[in-house]
């Protein structure tokens, strides 16, 4: 049994005014931010020519949940955002967001929350961005009957040949070279791209009032960035 005095003391805690106006400012926020990563994918895929810039944006209000509000909420966010995807355009659309974006909201949050260099934060998200292209591969082609990764590997061979051909070289690769080719193809396209969600986090967070960590030197020269 609790003693009455130690229960008294508890109940002044859970009923105070703080906690009172906290709990439904967190889920109110956590919903809104929930929603406006949905927004902004479904966006992304009804007007193709905003698509570019709106893909950098994909993880970060799932992130801002997490920085905000905590671990709890980034991953109620993360749910609630698929769910509504769910409703809006289906849940094979909606599985696309939720994994790779929405799990990289959350694993964003986690870092920058710890204060972890860009170098470790964007190699977490490159790593976990190709299991997503991995998983949207192997997902999609269960579903069109169609093995989509033998698309992908005739473009990268493609570029191969090509690459082959300006630098004199008249063979062909092997298979084996040519996989490993479009592995490291789609662990690049996927650092470069979590390297610009960083730069967007940062320019955009610091003026909501939850900076991220600061980025390299070199990258605030170059943006010239105080």
């Amino acid at each position: 049994m609790v003693p009455e005095k130690e229960w008294a003391e508890k109940k002044e805690v859970l009923t105070s005014p703080e906690i009172k106006v906290d709990a439904p400012l967190r889920m109110v926020e956590t919903a809104f931010l929930a929603s406006t990563g949905s927004l902004i994918w479904f966006i992304s895929l009804y007007f193709p020519a905003f698509a570019p810039v709106l893909r950098i944006f994909f993880p970060v209000p799932i992130a801002l949940v997490y920085l905000r509000r905590g671990k709890r909420a980034a991953w109620m966010a993360a749910v609630v955002s698929g769910l509504l995807l769910s409703v809006l355009m289906g849940p094979i659309r909606s599985l696309q967001f939720v994994m790779p974006f929405a799990l990289m909201g959350v694993l964003l949050g986690v870092t920058w929350n710890r204060r972890v260099p860009w170098i470790v934060s964007i190699s977490l998200g490159a790593l976990l961005g190709t299991i997503g292209v991995f998983f949207r591969i192997w997902f999609i082609s269960i579903l069109t009957d169609e093995d989509l990764w033998i698309y992908i590997i005739n473009q990268v061979t493609g570029i191969i040949d090509w690459i082959f051909l300006r630098i004199g070289i008249l063979s062909t690769p092997s298979p084996f070279y040519i996989q490993i080719g479009a592995l490291i193809f789609v662990l690049l396209n996927n650092f470069l791209y979590l390297f610009l969600v960083h730069i967007g986090a940062w320019l955009l967070l610091d003026r909501l009032g939850n900076p991220i960590p600061r980025p390299p030197h070199w990258v605030q020269v170059l943006l010239d960035y105080d």
